[in-house]
């Protein structure tokens, strides 16, 4: 386990290598960087075993005070600030920090990249920045896998800035496109906001810890060192960071935007490196948010409740298929969010990584069709079932899941949540959840017929499937997001299901609440028939639903204005102010205050220097001229 930090060193150094030599390089390096995340994926499988087998004596090993799961902690000093030992001396360390928590997510990323990267071979054949795209697949992959082993916030916040910019880079790969720069612009801009809260919070507490060490900050939690006011409020800091990265209201904008990028980007930052960093850090930091009465948790399960909650019903009536699946991310990192702060750690990493496999199939299966018809509007699609049926089967196999039909791995994730949501909250929060739920399936269903079903249209009789290098690794995710649900069973023998390796304080075995489970199998099924009699058997006419509820439909079809408001307090209030500051800079700061003495100086020493003319005559009468004067004065006070 000590030499975890490997992991993401490969990507680190194949990133740099295909900058520099990629040129000269066969297939512009490409093979480098999925050489890179395949001995990253091997190194994941080292480190579980190794954790597995590993106890309280193992060297670094101790089981938490905090979680009371076994923690491994190797550290090293990574620069002191003032001389050892001084007064107000600073030492900082970098370290890895490998727990349960840490070996789920580095599966998911190490995974989820090496199935993009494999597929991006195809997709993105004969482009002219295909080293280049490699570049920074293999840095995205480098900077989350740091995010996720750093043993203390300082690093974490360097991963984390340096994950944004990564995304920056890939979002506007196609920069000739004017929307694909904007998408960028506005990503990198939005997630921003969030990383000041992050980063004042993590100064907050190194100001109250002396550290920035994360164990040392939750044992400080633990002990009392750090009173209830600070705790909450570094909390709440953390979660604005929070916010932003996984796209939670009100800092959801960005996402959707963000299919400018090339599809198979698209599959990396939903399914496993940038959006799942805000629900990591929460269940990273969990230990701060619990703490006292939790109030920062209450927070935390509202922003989430709303954000899946709106961005469902968004995703229900969008057209564009990727922007079904973006709102789709957006949803259920909101019950993510939820789960996490109903005390649900256990179910909301089960369903990270049920939704990361299952999301990462739907976007490939997206960039598949794109592919093969070059549409993007679901309305210019239908029937592609008849010409790429492969596609059309793991396609359905990841929409089926996340649309909670059992006993695919979304169901199984998604009870866990109903079960945490019903168990720590009231009856208002479980009833929302279970609606979500439903809309989910809805949507879903939605876009699996409005694709695949129904009859071929003209225009995709030309469509087929895609080449192997595209196949290969949606078929994969396809038996994860099938099947990936059974580890939260208890088998035979020494696991006892997912609930005993991932949790907080308190392993739990599987349960199924019978009456919650029942419930949402209802939903789920009554959802994918209704969108089957919706949009394939027409036996429902949409139109009755759109004149019946036309008001509603208008709000959410135009995402509840939130980009206009956002827009109309920029041309308002941001640039009337900025106009007013830079009056006031340029008038009263510039002109006035720096430039005025200066101006003084220069018109009294232009004025000054009149009498100077060089000219003996204009001397002598201006000491006539004196001398006159000084005389009659004296007169004058004489007498």
């Amino acid at each position: 386990m000590e030499w975890a930090w490997l992991i993401p060193v490969f990507s680190f150094a194949s990133a740099l290598l295909i900058v520099v030599f990629g040129r000269s390089l066969p297939s512009k390096g490409a093979f480098l960087s999925i050489l890179a995340i395949a001995l990253g994926f091997a190194g994941f499988w080292v480190v579980l075993i190794s954790w597995m087998g590993a106890d309280t004596t193992t060297s670094g090993c101790f089981t938490s005070e905090n979680t009371h799961l076994l923690t491994c902690d190797y550290e090293r000093t990574w620069f002191n600030a003032g001389a050892v030992g001084d007064v107000g001396s600073v030492s900082i360390n970098w370290g890895i920090l490998i727990d349960p928590l840490t070996i789920a997510v580095l599966g998911l990323v190490t995974f989820v990249a090496l199935m993009v990267q494999i597929y991006s071979l195809a997709y993105m054949k004969g482009d002219t920045r295909f080293g280049w795209y490699f570049a920074i697949h293999s840095l995205f992959a480098a900077a989350m896998l740091t995010l996720v082993l750093a043993d203390n916030f300082l690093l974490l916040y360097v991963a984390w800035e340096l994950v944004g910019i990564c995304s920056y880079l890939l979002i506007g790969f196609w920069h000739e496109r004017s929307s694909a720069r904007e998408a960028a612009k506005k990503a990198f801009i939005v997630t921003r906001i969030g990383d000041v809260g992050l980063l004042v919070g993590i100064l907050l507490i190194w100001r109250e810890v002396g550290t920035f060490s994360m164990l040392d900050a939750f044992e400080a939690v633990r002990t009392g060192a750090m009173s209830e006011g600070v705790t909450t409020v570094a909390a709440l800091l953390l979660f604005l960071g929070a916010m932003g990265k996984s796209a939670q209201m009100p800092f959801h904008v960005w996402l959707p935007d963000a299919m400018e990028g090339p599809t198979p980007v698209s599959a990396l930052i939903h399914a496993a490196t940038m959006v799942i960093a805000g629900v990591y850090l929460v269940a990273r930091a969990f230990p701060l948010f619990e703490a006292y009465d939790a109030d920062a948790l209450m927070v935390v399960s509202v922003v989430g409740l709303v954000t899946a909650f709106v961005a469902a019903t968004i995703a229900l009536v969008a057209t564009d298929l990727k922007r079904i699946l973006a709102y789709s991310t957006i949803s259920h990192l909101g019950l993510m969010m939820l789960s996490l702060g109903a005390f649900g750690v256990t179910a909301a990493v089960f369903h990270m990584m049920a939704h990361g496999f299952s999301k990462a199939l739907l976007f490939l299966g997206a960039g598949s069709v794109l592919h093969s018809t070059e549409f993007q509007e679901t309305g210019e699609m239908g029937g592609l079932r008849k010409v790429m049926p492969i596609t059309a089967i793991l396609f359905s196999i990841g929409a089926l899941s996340l649309g909670g039909i059992p006993i695919l791995a979304g169901f199984w994730s998604k009870d866990e949540i109903l079960i945490a949501v019903n168990e720590h909250h009231n009856v208002a929060f479980i009833v929302l959840t279970l609606f979500t739920a439903m809309l989910s399936a809805l949507y879903m269903g939605r876009a699996m017929f409005l694709v695949f079903f129904g009859p071929l249209k003209e225009q995709n009789e030309h469509a087929h499937e895609s080449p192997l290098p595209m196949t290969l690794p949606m078929l994969l995710l396809g038996i994860l997001a099938l099947g990936f649900g059974l580890i939260s069973f208890n088998w035979p023998g020494n696991y006892g299901g997912f609930g005993t390796f991932i949790y907080f304080l308190h392993p739990h075995e599987f349960h199924f609440e019978i009456w919650l489970g029942a419930v949402s199998i209802v939903l789920a099924v009554a959802s994918f028939i209704a969108a089957y009699l919706f949009y394939v058997k027409r036996s429902i006419s949409l139109d009755t639903v759109r004149s019946n509820f036309a008001g509603i439909l208008n709000v959410v079809e135009n995402k509840y204005y939130f980009d206009e408001v956002y827009q109309w307090t920029i041309d308002r209030v941001v640039l009337v102010l900025s106009r007013l500051i830079a009056f006031f800079d340029r008038a009263i700061v510039n002109d006035i205050i720096v430039n005025g003495p200066a101006d003084v100086t220069r018109k009294f020493g232009i004025a000054l220097r009149l009498h100077v003319t060089g000219h003996v005559y204009s001397y002598i009468l201006a000491m006539a001229i004196g001398s006159v004067g000084l005389a009659l004065f004296v007169w004058w006070r004489v007498a």
